[in-house]
């Protein structure tokens, strides 16, 4: 004769031959678990490469000038956010991020409803980029395609030269977070 199992919870489910305590520790085990699965002590950025050299990234638009702003901002966000140090020289690092500007463009987000003219816009620019250890000729990374997007109105007297500047800032930060590792 099998004994029955008395406890002081509502919903006990002794019934499918675990007790609350059995329960208790299966749940919290499962959550401990669960909880630690997308943490690391690992570091963001590979230790195997010291310094940089940024490369004029080229530019295939009719935007003149984006090229100096994003490789700027590149170099700039490389110095702040990551452990690398830029260098001049070429021939003195260790990796060489290189790049082309592909593609600006520019779209009407809202119209007047009365004339139709466009009340705010957005500017998108998109480049392709490339990091290469000098040292073991591999690339770390190759021909990766980014964007990204900035908005602008010409009642604020911004246009698409602004938008395409804070455009190319966003870029350079979306380029400096793919550098990072994968875990």
């Amino acid at each position: 004769m099998r004994k029955s199992h008395k406890c002081i919870c509502h919903k006990c489910i002794s019934h499918k031959r675990i007790n609350c305590s059995c329960a208790l520790v299966l749940l919290c085990s499962f959550l401990l678990f669960a909880g630690c699965r997308g943490y690391t002590n690992q570091p963001l950025y590979t230790d195997s490469v010291q310094s940089i050299f940024v490369e004029m990234f080229d530019n295939a638009t009719f935007q003149r000038d984006l090229e100096y702003d994003l490789t700027n901002a590149i170099a700039k966000r490389i110095n702040t956010e990551t452990p690398y140090r830029i260098v001049s020289d070429k021939s003195r690092a260790d990796t060489v991020l290189s790049g082309k500007i592909t593609g600006i463009g520019s779209a009407a987000l809202t119209l007047e409803r009365e004339t139709g003219r466009p009340l705010e816009n957005q500017a998108e620019v998109t480049a392709v980029f490339s990091w290469k250890n000098l040292k073991t000729g591999e690339y770390l990374i190759e021909n990766v395609s980014a964007s990204a997007t900035a908005t602008y109105s010409q009642f604020q007297q911004q246009g698409l030269d602004y938008a395409s500047k804070t455009a190319a800032n966003k870029l350079a930060e979306r380029i400096v977070e793919q550098m990072q590792l994968t875990w």
